[in-house]
């Protein structure tokens, strides 16, 4: 009841804001607008029409606009920056976290990033400037200047009044990394060992040396399952010499594995970079085309198969009604497997469990799912197919050695591609399907060649 009611009051909220902006009630506006939580800003934002967005602009500081335009996709971002002044568009990114500001720079390509970067506030703009000289995807590109760094030879007290002063620009301070007089990280102060400590005792007494860190250059993935194997709330970065540069805070792995599933996916599904449904159906198209005729290819080697097996099939024309049933079933045995490895692969068991332990559980998976589908598979060919025992055992082998295989194969192929240190995800379910279907087609047409004497 409580949450039916709030949802009310947000869209009382939501529409007395569009009311008053409407009417171009400035005062009225910005008390019901400010009293709004960041993300419900960013949603009412987003529902304005083009001329009410820019009278937002005008309603609000650069400042006050710089946690909506955060909260932003990429997409929306550019967008909306084509319709804010040069100034504007600077004195908001002075605000905004420098991490946020290269991300959009650099992905949004903007042509006049030196003259924005140059306009700046001389200090933010060099935390941007560093920020967009790391590779993407790694521990440096996707970190946080934002936070609040003290010295090993500070007293509590000294700490929580500096926190006063600089701790509302900080991304978070329920960690407090400490630093030696040569800026290398040296250990970490909790908020809550700090609040209960003496006045006057020495950071040096208080932190913990056991400080778990990343280097600069670590693939962001890994970050992410570090911070979710500790549950931490933010990891420090490293960098030469062991100086600390940076954050990472737990809202910055939820974007990265949210963009790493959708990396993952694209690849799952062979349409890697087309799962944007922003896109438009010729981009879809252009960005699938690709694997889709590369797929085509694979399918022909299917088509060469049958055609080199059909005086099999021409003598008994039966075979023909259960090759769907075999490369369908084996292809879906295989895309499991896969999921199985890739997963494994992403959180880290398949390094805790070792690569053998795997491949024998999915081979033993594929085995009794083999024996369990030739079982029954054989029963209904044996009892509704006028008793022709020879056919039913010839689909239920071929079931089985298919199933088996393909079992194999999903676990086995995205393994193989992570130690050649390519993307495991592009063992994808398309291809892994198509090979299936190959390999459960040789099965199955070899068998039924080498017995077909004895089944006509």
């Amino acid at each position: 009841m409580n949450q039916l009611l709030k949802l009310k009051q947000k869209k009382d909220y939501q529409k007395q804001v569009l009311k008053y902006i409407t009417e171009r009630n400035l005062k009225m506006f910005r008390e019901t607008f400010l009293e709004l939580h960041p993300t419900d800003q960013v949603e009412v934002f987003k529902e304005m029409e083009l001329p009410l967005q820019k009278q937002l602009l005008l309603f609000l500081t650069p400042e006050e606009f710089s946690d909506i335009f955060q909260g932003l996709d990429l997409e929306d971002q550019s967008e909306v920056f084509t319709h804010i002044g040069f100034q504007y568009a600077v004195a908001m990114f002075n605000y905004m976290s420098a991490d946020d500001v290269a991300d959009f720079l650099l992905e949004m390509e903007v042509e006049n990033a030196d003259d924005i970067l140059q306009s700046m506030d001389q200090e933010e703009a060099n935390k941007v400037i560093e920020l967009m000289t790391y590779a993407p995807r790694t521990a440096g590109a996707i970190m946080t200047k934002e936070f609040i760094r003290i010295s090993v030879e500070s007293t509590a007290a000294q700490v929580i009044e500096e926190l006063r002063e600089t701790a509302m620009a900080a991304e978070t301070i329920y960690y407090l990394y400490v630093v030696d007089i040569e800026e290398r990280l040296a250990g970490v102060v909790s908020l809550r060992d700090l609040i209960i400590a003496q006045p006057d005792q020495i950071i040096d007494d208080i932190m913990s040396t056991q400080v778990v860190s990343v280097p600069v250059n670590e693939d962001q993935e890994k970050v992410a399952r570090l911070i979710k194997e500790y549950d931490f709330l933010a990891v420090p970065v490293i960098g030469k010499e062991g100086k600390l540069v940076g954050i990472i805070t737990v809202d910055d792995v939820i974007d990265v594995l949210e963009e790493e599933t959708d990396d993952d996916f694209g690849e799952f599904a062979a349409s890697k970079g087309a799962t944007d449904l922003n896109l438009t159906a010729f981009s879809a198209a252009k960005k699938r085309a690709p694997w889709i005729v590369l797929l085509m290819f694979f399918g022909m080697i299917t088509a060469n198969i049958i055609g080199r097996f059909e005086e099999t099939l021409q003598q008994i024309v039966i075979l023909a009604a259960f090759m769907p049933l075999i490369m369908g079933t084996a292809g879906n045995t295989g895309t499991q497997s896969l999921a199985v490895a890739v997963r494994g692969l992403a959180t880290g068991s398949v390094e805790k469990n070792g690569v053998w332990q795997i491949v024998k559980r999915e081979l033993g998976t594929g085995l009794m799912l083999g024996v369990v589908c030739m079982i029954v598979l054989t029963g209904i060919i044996g009892l509704f197919y006028q008793g022709n025992w020879l056919l039913a055992f010839i689909v239920g082998a071929s079931l089985f050695l298919a199933l088996s295989m393909a079992a194999v194969i999903g676990a086995v192929v995205p393994l193989i591609i992570n130690r050649l240190k390519i993307d495991p995800a592009i063992a994808s379910g398309p291809f892994i399907t198509t090979l299936n279907d190959i390999l459960s087609l040789l099965i199955y047409f070899s068998i039924a060649t080498t017995m077909m004497d004895k089944i006509i």
